[in-house]
């Protein structure tokens, strides 16, 4: 059997069943023409003996007559001029249905030139003349009607074989048209459908989806490009891999300056309470006390701002687990509390009991960006507001927003918005935001990457984001995450 393990050989296949019908097809359109080029040259050989009867039954009559002997030559010249068909075409008249009758014509014509050869011998106006010319008559007639009917079974059957040629044409046509549109529909579904598959997978790919290709078919070239694809996302995934880091990098440092400055307040009162235990051994118990309980509890403080930036900084695999929001957002914010002019204000608008389900680390990371850029976005003096509600899974997002992903289905869902008052995105460059390397701040002064990472670990999450933004009417980003699992569990 024709090994069909790659689109190349399917491809060639194709062409050599189409072109063997098409020869098939020739050769028996070529079989019916010779045929009927066959029956054209009996026809001619027949129509020719007919057309010579005629002239003989003329001359005979013109000879019956006037008794020249011109119209006598003539008629013998006519006789010997059949008897010589007969002979020499003997294969054509074979052909005839009437082919058995063939032995009687030629006795036909052997008798009328007998007949006519006594006749031209006897007395004219004689008894005996008169019953030999009856005779020529007779057998003449004979002639004349063998030869028509020869003629109209020759037309017949040339007509017969000019329809059946047609005919067969047509029919040919038919199962040629019919046998390619199902081949090239065979071709179109083995070569088509995974060069359509590849090409779905690549355009999600295109959208953000790096996820292995598996197309489950064995062509060689498709799994040899699959392989090659999969191996440009493997590389692609480490690359990203790598950008998350860096940007995870450059958020350290922003959590770094301030960490930096909210650690200054309990070391400065931890310092503070040291230097008055120092210098005044004989303090009042109680202050003492007091004193000692002020170190404890900024010493515990300062524990805990030390353990959020390595809980940031530490590199671990995705873990899932219930999150409350505000508790989250509110130590983001002391992360960025040096960073905050003071001329802009920052509201929360979040219920104390809402919680999400995520990786903290990696959401902090989302809020971080989020925060940062609608500060940076605010100018010296403006206004950030980070509110967070329920929403319901189908829910569509307010008029305005722009959506880029879509959630994964859930039966309730948070929905956590970050808005300035800035001067907005504007309309032409909305749709590039979440884009690698697309910034629109000053060279030195930002990656590209921020947001970027934001939508990739949205989107790890199985959740969403939207963008809703204005010339000079600022700009909100909203996130939604999945509501609906209440207890931890780890994602490996």
């Amino acid at each position: 059997m024709f090994p069909l393990d790659s689109l190349r050989q399917k491809i060639v296949f194709g062409y050599y069943a189409i072109g063997t019908l098409v020869i098939g097809l020739a050769l028996l359109a070529y079989l019916e023409l010779r045929l009927i080029e066959q029956r054209v040259e009996v026809d001619e050989h027949v129509g020719a003996f007919f057309d010579a009867t005629l002239e003989l039954r003329r001359f005979e009559k013109n000879y019956l007559l006037y008794r020249q002997e011109a119209d006598r030559a003539e008629t013998e010249r006519y006789v010997q001029r059949l008897i010589d068909m007969l002979r020499d075409h003997g294969r054509a008249f074979a052909a005839l249905p009437s082919a058995g009758q063939l032995d009687e014509l030629q006795d036909e014509v052997l008798r009328y030139r007998v007949t006519f050869r006594q006749y031209t011998a006897l007395p004219p106006d004689s008894v005996a003349a008169d019953e030999v010319e009856q005779r020529i008559r007779h057998s003449g007639k004979a002639l004349v009607t063998a030869a028509e009917g020869m003629a109209q079974q020759e037309r017949q059957l040339l007509r017969t074989g000019l329809q059946r040629v047609r005919d067969g044409l047509l029919v040919s046509i038919l199962v040629l048209a019919t046998l390619a549109a199902l081949l090239g529909r065979a071709l179109a579904r083995r070569v088509g459908r995974p060069l359509q598959e590849m090409e779905a997978n690549m355009e999600a790919v295109a959208n953000g989806r790096l996820a292995k290709l598996d197309i489950p078919f064995t062509d060689r070239e498709m799994l040899s490009l699959t392989q090659a694809f999969n191996h440009v996302l493997a590389e692609l995934e480490l690359r990203q891999h790598h950008l998350v880091r860096s940007e995870k990098l450059a958020s350290l440092g922003t959590l770094l300056s301030g960490v930096a400055h909210e650690m200054n307040n309990p070391l400065s009162n931890i310092s503070s309470s040291c230097q008055i235990l120092l210098e005044e051994p004989e303090l009042d118990p109680e202050f003492r006390r007091e004193l000692l309980d002020q170190i404890d509890r900024q010493t515990i403080r300062a524990r805990n701002i030390v353990r959020s930036l390595l809980d940031f900084a530490r590199d671990r695999e995705f873990r899932r687990e219930r999150l409350k929001v505000a508790p989250l957002v509110e130590e983001t914010l002391r992360f960025l509390k040096g960073q905050v002019p003071t001329g802009i204000a920052v509201s929360r608008d979040i219920a104390p009991d809402l919680a999400v389900d995520g990786d903290k680390q990696r959401l902090q990371q989302v809020l971080l960006n989020l925060i940062k850029n609608a500060i940076e976005a605010s100018g010296p003096r403006g206004t950030v507001a980070i509110s967070a509600r329920i929403v319901g899974g189908d829910e569509p997002f307010a008029v305005g927003y722009v959506a880029f992903g879509r959630c994964e289905p859930a039966h309730q869902l948070v929905e956590i918005a970050v808005a300035d008052n800035g001067s907005g995105i504007p309309a032409e460059i909305l749709p590039r935001i979440f884009d690698p390397f697309f910034t629109t701040k000053e060279i030195g002064k930002g990656s590209g990457l921020g947001l970027f990472v934001a939508f990739e670990i949205i989107e790890e999450h199985g959740g969403c984001i939207a963008v809703r933004s204005a010339p000079d009417a600022g700009t909100a980003i909203a996130l939604r995450l999945s509501a609906t699992q209440r207890t931890e569990h780890t994602l490996s």
